[in-house]
């Protein structure tokens, strides 16, 4: 029964919406429909094949790679695949060590517990985390001073799916306790467009193959990117065309939300157009550019730069960051002469 809330207005139950319930159908439940990291695929079925056979628990697992690839996927598809229940937290959520020890608690046996963004959990968590790792146990300390006691709780056997997109900042002991490691790639054009063709088919969104083919050219290799772009060319289709997402209906789409050919937002190139227009091509240091452009050097180092360097625009030098050559070509400007080595300001030894 809903209730009523101050000056008449309904309260909201908290429940799943028709978005949520659409993103999660979208995602695939078993190994067999999951497009694309075949190397990844091959490899984790043999894993989960083992432990079904030894009728033990997965070892624990740690997925790593740019964002939006599928590595929350993964870890539910890991779950089925064990026929278990799945726990999902991330690592800035769990704050204290007695968070971690409530999720670890409540676990059943063989059950999965999915920790998002790993490498942000503390120090004092990790600490906690190891014994339950290693030995499936807690460490728990009871009182405060002589009369303090560590008493140990014997914890069911899980599997621990960490995911991040930083396996760098990780802690040496933390990485060393996972017993697989995935390293997830970034996405063809045609496995992306298989994923487009599966996602529209979950939608019931009519859609030809040169359709999906020209939006998986524009998604960036990002499943999630991919999704986003079908969402919002269907709505352009329904309401501007006649429902069926085709090249020109895309075309038209993509050209309405600013991304080009390759992918570049108007945030991408107003980064490139900067370094070329307002300091020569660069160098130019992040913060002095993230200044420039009114934005955050976080959301440009994260956002725009791993895509603008695997592209080959942009590159990073211990003096700042440079446009190349390819950059100036797609943005359909001239390229600087290459500097005569006495102009380069490096004097001669004689």
């Amino acid at each position: 029964m809903e209730e009523q809330a101050l000056y008449g207005a309904r309260m909201m139950q908290p429940g799943l919406t028709a978005a949520d319930s659409e993103e999660n159908s979208l995602r695939p439940q078993h190994l067999e429909d999951y497009i694309g990291q075949e190397k990844v695929k091959q490899n984790l079925k043999v894993y989960l094949e083992a432990a079904r056979r030894r009728g033990e628990a997965m070892d624990h697992v740690l997925l790593y790679g740019p964002p939006g690839l599928g590595k929350t996927t993964l870890a539910g598809i890991i779950a089925n695949e064990m026929g278990v229940q799945i726990r999902i937290t991330s690592g800035p959520a769990i704050e204290k060590p007695g968070d971690l020890a409530a999720l670890l608690t409540n676990l059943q046996e063989g059950d999965v517990l999915f920790i998002d963004e790993i490498h942000r959990l503390s120090r004092q968590v990790e600490e906690v985390l190891y014994p339950a790792l290693e030995d499936y146990a807690l460490d728990i300390i009871i009182g405060k001073g002589p009369s303090a006691q560590s008493i140990r709780i014997n914890l069911p056997h899980f599997t621990l799916v960490g995911a991040t997109t930083r396996a760098g900042q990780l802690t040496g002991p933390l990485r060393d306790r996972f017993g697989v490691l995935l390293k997830l790639e970034l996405y063809s054009p045609d496995e992306l467009a298989q994923i487009i063709r599966r996602s529209a088919g979950i939608l019931d969104q009519p859609i030809t193959p040169e359709g999906a083919f020209e939006l998986a050219k524009r998604s960036r290799g990002t499943p999630r990117v991919a999704n986003r772009f079908l969402k919002r060319v269907r709505d352009f289709a329904t309401v501007l065309g006649d429902g069926v997402i085709d090249q020109d209906v895309c075309l038209m789409a993509l050209r309405r939300m600013d991304v080009d050919e390759l992918g570049l937002d108007e945030l991408d190139r107003s980064l490139l157009r900067a370094i070329i227009e307002m300091y020569g091509g660069g160098p130019v240091g992040l913060e002095t550019l993230a200044a420039a452009l009114g934005e955050e050097a976080v959301t440009l180092e994260d956002l725009c730069e791993p895509y603008l360097m695997q592209m080959g625009f942009l590159t990073r030098t211990p003096r700042g960051r440079c446009v190349t050559h390819l950059a100036y070509e797609h943005l359909g400007l001239r390229p600087p002469e290459t500097a005569a080595p006495e102009d380069s300001g490096q004097q001669s030894m004689f």
